[in-house]
């Protein structure tokens, strides 16, 4: 006979062990290192394409002029390039450039190389790594259905 795990013991296992385990990952230095803003911003632009500076302010829910600030400082980078909106002329279009991704590229590899190396470090048994190697999926699937 199996006993169902308590759902909201579970979550509250859950959220604290992953809400460290992010927190610890975000204070990982890359070479070149953004700002908070400015990392949010290029994530934005990778993963939604091209769009405005407007746009942009509400999906952070931060004034127009605070994504300005951030994305002037991404601009003087060359990290973000802008051109006009092939549709409609007036409007002002901000995309990634080839450095953008560049340096979003380096943030993840450090992110990435960092808990390989904890998970490779020998504080987990091959049997453990074999449980969080099938846990891997199963969060994910958890959190796109929060």
């Amino acid at each position: 006979m199996t006993v169902e795990p308590d759902a909201e013991h579970l979550a509250a296992s859950l959220l604290a062990a992953v809400s460290v385990l992010v927190r610890r990952v975000r204070t990982v230095a890359a070479q070149g290192e953004l700002t908070m803003p400015e990392r949010r911003a290029l994530g934005l632009l990778d993963r939604g394409g091209p769009t405005t500076s407007s746009a942009l302010a509400r999906q952070e829910q931060i004034t127009a002029q605070a994504m300005g600030a951030t994305l002037a400082g991404l601009e003087a980078q060359r990290l973000i390039e802008r051109s006009r909106d092939p549709e409609d002329g007036r409007r002002v279009l901000l995309a990634l450039t080839g450095a953008g991704r560049a340096a979003l590229q380096r943030r993840r590899d450090a992110r990435t190389e960092m808990l390989a190396g904890a998970l490779t470090g020998g504080a987990f048994t091959p049997e453990e790594l074999a449980r969080l190697a099938a846990a891997a999926p199963l969060l994910e699937r958890l959190a796109q259905t929060v």
